[in-house]
């Protein structure tokens, strides 16, 4: 029984090992990080920025970065504007959507660049009748689920087959005792 109650403690000492620093919730998340309500709610790379004009909310969902843009003090939505994004030395001209209110750039090779997994600084230039404004902003885009860039499968398994070669070490060493206390 004291064998056994050995063999617990060790596999009670190793379960922590799985739920340490980098462990997910249900949905991937981290476990020890900091909460975000962002990371709980969606998964859609999203954009925020304002001046003292403007302000500024994009989503890369559906094919297309769809942009909405309001006057800074009132609310105002600003509609039938020319707006350009560029990022690094690509630029993308946003075509506007009278049904929606929205500015959406569809360029596939502007699209690609920021679809990809990391942090990318955008420029905003919008005219809107007389007046004109930037707009700088960081487009966060996660990468895919389960493949978040830390190597956590490979270390999981590399955890699990550390645990299984303690626990087999314990079992030969409970068996040798045992054989020791009947000769």
């Amino acid at each position: 029984m004291k064998y056994l109650n050995l063999l617990f403690a060790a596999m009670l000492a190793m379960s922590s090992a799985f739920a340490s620093p980098g462990a997910h919730g249900p949905n991937g998340e981290h476990l020890d990080g900091q909460a975000n309500a962002t990371d709980a709610t969606t998964t859609v790379p999203r954009i925020e920025t304002f001046t003292e004009a403007f302000e500024l909310l994009g989503h890369l969902t559906g094919g297309e970065l769809s942009i909405m843009i309001d006057r800074y003090e009132t609310n105002e939505p600003v509609l039938n504007g020319a707006l350009e994004v560029q990022y690094k030395d690509l630029k993308a001209k946003a075509k506007f959507h009278a049904d929606l209110g929205d500015y959406a750039i569809d360029d596939p090779k502007f699209l690609a660049a920021i679809a990809k997994p990391g942090s990318h600084a955008l420029l905003f230039t919008l005219v809107a009748g007389e007046e004109s404004d930037l707009l700088e902003g960081t487009l966060t885009v996660a990468a895919a689920a389960g493949d978040h860039g830390h190597g956590h499968g490979v270390r999981r398994w590399l955890l699990a087959a550390i645990a299984a070669a303690i626990l087999a070490a314990a079992a030969v060493f409970v068996a040798r005792r045992r054989q020791r206390e009947e000769v």
